[in-house]
């Protein structure tokens, strides 16, 4: 076959001479749409030289891009079919050759329009993925060679043109199924650049889906510093960009797809991922206040797994390259969720300072909401586990800085306050002083709030803040039952409002609900709660019910029989429980 193919060099030479001297251009494409299709694969790789030196020769108006595809598209099956021709590839400069020619060929035709050269890349691009797929070098090369065209030209406004550029930078990513080996291509975002910002976006979107797609762990800083240069459609405004004409679920989805990122970049060595979270720290603060409620939720949730890992580590804060600390990551927590405030955004804000503890005190790391109003509790909570009082402190007072300045609305409020309830019950970090600062403010705002019943309700959730069944908890007695006396009364006075707006008492339902943490308090062994205490409360119930004298509430009436039920059933089962409830009359 190598005798054959050398003896017909020159008569294909021949060919090619009479193929570029007829100067018709629908005869030369033709004619060389039959010499591709006709000689064998092998004949082509072995003559390519020659055959290649025939296309900057055609007419301009031949669709050269379309049969020079033709060809690299039969090489390229041709070696996908006989991996053992492969070193004939290497041993004919083929990518050399095919390069070459394509440069060119654009060279000669100088009024080519810019999706005919795109293509021919994505061409050669598709070429080298399927023959020469180890060699990075070859394929930046052709990227290189794209910019060199494009290069002088602003953002592509021919889409077709981008379609092809598209396809361009798509084609490295479905090959290598690893986003990191195309931050390998230095001119990868080059390319990139001579997208119009919509296509930028939607490229970025490619990326980010191709990451989640294969699980692509983004393990370096300057690796993700690539990353997020080729996402920035994303992640900030681009110039002359306009807000307004962004779908409202499209951003949505966008930046949900960023905050998904944000967990896709780790490293187990401690002083790395605290370089990442500086990096993307810096990068989504530039993404302005419609985006950082998407994404400092996410980067919340990786610096606190690394507070969990470093717990017990502590040490100076200072200088750029100090090792990671719980401290030095709180400073970055504070300085980020600083600017969440900024937007501001203060009732997300006061979620990300306070909830979750819970979530932290059960160990559950990994199997976190990732819901936005999950995350800063857990901050809380994981200074609390490092022993770091006086950052747990100021979280809180952000925390109450935020109630009292910018959490307005009355629903807001309640939601809020019970948080700050929650969370502080479940710390066991703080000293007396600190301690009582935190739970005075705390039943002082519960005490404020707009409507009687939900001041009853927060007054007396704040009695769990008095009692603790942790060991070396916190159990006064005396308070929690001043909290529970004080949402007594305020449920009086809610009975009395009613009376005088409705001409009823109302509902019992705020009585009943007091008597159940009556109940709850009354089993953990307070002292101060008797059975008295809750014989009297039971008939101060049952005098309001026959008081009222509106339709009865079928709601309240189902609770105060279920909880009488329990009473019951307490003195059946018997035991210690079932003693302390021996005197007490609940039929």
């Amino acid at each position: 076959m190598t005798m054959y193919i050398h003896d017909v060099v020159e008569p294909e030479a021949e060919i090619y001479w009479q193929v570029v001297n007829c100067k018709d251009d629908l005869a030369q494409f033709y004619l060389m749409d039959c010499i591709i299709q006709v000689f064998p694969d092998e004949y082509h790789l072995q003559t390519l030289e020659t055959l290649l030196s025939a296309f900057p020769q055609l007419q301009p108006s031949v669709d050269i891009k379309t049969v020079l595809s033709q060809l690299m598209d039969r090489l390229s099956n041709y070696a996908a079919t006989s991996p053992e021709v492969l070193p004939e590839f290497l041993q004919v400069e083929a990518f050399a050759k095919f390069s070459n020619a394509i440069g060119k060929v654009i060279e000669a035709q100088v009024d080519m329009p810019v999706v005919g050269a795109v293509t021919l890349y994505v061409s050669l691009l598709t070429f080298t993925l399927r023959v020469h797929p180890d060699r990075l070098d070859y394929v930046d090369q052709v990227l290189g060679a794209c910019v060199k065209k494009l290069s002088g030209k602003e953002k592509l406004e021919d889409s077709r043109a981008t379609k092809q550029i598209v396809a361009l930078l798509s084609a490295p990513l479905e090959k290598y199924s690893n986003i990191v080996t195309a931050l390998e291509l230095s001119n990868y975002p080059r390319v990139m650049d001579y997208l119009d910002n919509a296509t930028t976006k939607v490229m970025a979107l490619v990326i980010i889906q191709s990451i989640m797609k294969n699980t692509t762990c983004i393990s370096t800083s300057d690796k993700i510093e690539a990353l997020f240069d080729l996402i920035k459609g994303l992640i900030k405004d681009m110039d002359g960009a306009q807000d307004d004409e962004l779908d409202e679920e499209d951003f949505k989805e966008e930046q949900n797809s960023v905050a998904r990122l944000i967990h896709m970049l780790h490293n187990d060595d401690h002083d790395e991922m605290l370089k990442i979270l500086c990096t993307v720290q810096k990068h989504i603060l530039q993404g302005g206040p419609k985006r950082l409620p998407f994404t400092v939720p996410s980067l919340v949730f990786s610096a606190l797994k690394l507070v969990r890992r470093l717990q017990g580590q502590d040490g100076d804060v200072t200088g750029e390259e100090v090792p990671a600390t719980p401290k030095k990551i709180f400073q970055i927590l504070h300085q980020t969720i600083e600017a969440l405030q900024c937007i501001p955004c203060p009732e997300l804000s006061l979620r990300l300072y306070l909830q979750c503890a819970e979530v932290f005190l059960a160990q559950l790391i990994d199997s976190f909401y990732t819901s936005s109003y999950c995350v800063t509790a857990f901050l809380i909570q994981a200074a609390n586990d490092c022993d770091l009082e006086p950052v747990a402190y100021e979280f809180f007072t952000q925390a109450f800085i935020l109630y009292e300045e910018e959490i307005a609305d009355s629903k807001a409020q309640i939601t809020a306050l019970h948080l700050i309830i929650g969370t502080l019950q479940r710390m066991n970090i703080f000293g007396v002083e600190n301690r009582d600062t935190l739970t005075h403010k705390t039943t002082g705002y519960s005490a404020k709030l707009l409507k009687k019943p939900d001041q009853c309700r927060a007054v007396y959730a704040c009695s769990h803040l008095f009692w603790t069944d942790d060991q070396d908890g916190i159990m006064d007695g005396e308070r929690v039952l001043l909290c529970l006396k004080r949402a007594l009364r305020i449920a009086n006075a809610a009975q009395q409002m009613a009376n005088v707006s409705k001409g009823s008492s109302g509902s019992v339902i705020l009585f009943i609900e007091i008597l159940n943490k009556y109940l709850y308090f009354f089993e953990k062994g307070i002292p101060q709660i008797t059975n008295t205490v809750i014989q009297d409360l039971i008939e101060l119930i049952r005098t309001e019910k026959q008081n009222d004298s509106s339709a009865s509430d079928p709601s309240a009436e189902a609770f105060f029989a279920s909880t009488l039920r329990y009473i019951e059933f307490q003195k059946q089962k018997g035991g210690s429980i079932g003693e302390k409830y021996e005197q007490i009359k609940a039929s």
